[in-house]
């Protein structure tokens, strides 16, 4: 298993500060890029994703829940380490995996809760992850969807060996971490159940220990 915290559930006037407070429990950031259009509500883009370089030693996952991810996921300075994802519902996918495939970096697909798994069947063998959204994507602090649980495990028997990683993203805690990650989920996103805590440090160590695993692992 590995974490990644999710900065919008962070206090942003404090951003800098708040990422420290986690830095040495997680394994990466995880940035939900949202344009008001693809889902009801608008956060960030790449000015505010750059400028976290200075910050943190950790590599992003930059989650792209916008229409036109070809034209702004060229604008994040990414590294071999990071991650960008984008939707499989937005239109011509295949011309925004090619675009995103020339970037120096990794790249994965997610869909919404209803969409079906079987859309992601064509991108499966040039993709490097698949986030598998446990809430309706558009805002934090959601209540996890039980049948994610069984869309990973699923989505796990189509990956096959397959080198494709399966990240779990809406509502994850301390009561379904361990639920999902038996179900095959490899990465696991938290956001309010880590910076929304008095302590985010030790909320971030609470949901390894759920899971059954340490950081180390």
């Amino acid at each position: 298993m590995r974490l990644a915290a999710s900065i919008l559930a962070a206090d942003f006037g404090r951003l800098g500060e708040e990422i420290r407070k986690v830095e040495e429990v997680v394994d990466f950031l995880h940035l939900d890029v949202m344009d008001g259009h693809f889902v009801p509500n608008l956060t960030f883009g790449p000015p505010v994703a750059n400028a976290l370089r200075k910050h943190t030693r950790l590599p992003l996952e930059i989650h792209l829940m916008i229409d036109q991810p070809a034209r702004y996921g060229p604008q994040f300075h990414v590294t071999p380490e990071d991650v960008i994802t984008f939707h499989v519902e937005v239109a011509h996918p295949e011309e925004v995996l090619r675009t995103l495939r020339q970037l120096p970096c990794r790249v994965g697909l997610s869909l919404r809760p209803r969409t079906p798994l079987g859309a992601l069947e064509p991108f499966l063998d040039r993709i490097d992850l698949v986030l598998v959204m446990s809430v309706e994507p558009g805002f934090g602090g959601q209540t996890f969807l039980p049948q994610a649980a069984e869309r990973v495990r699923m989505l796990r028997a189509m990956i096959g060996d397959r080198p494709v990683a399966i990240a779990v993203d809406g509502g994850i805690g301390p009561g379904n971490v361990r639920a999902v990650v038996e179900a095959g989920a490899e990465i696991i996103v938290a956001g309010s159940a880590i910076f929304e805590k008095p302590d985010p440090r030790a909320a971030a160590l609470e949901l390894w220990k759920a899971a059954g695993h340490t950081k180390s692992s």
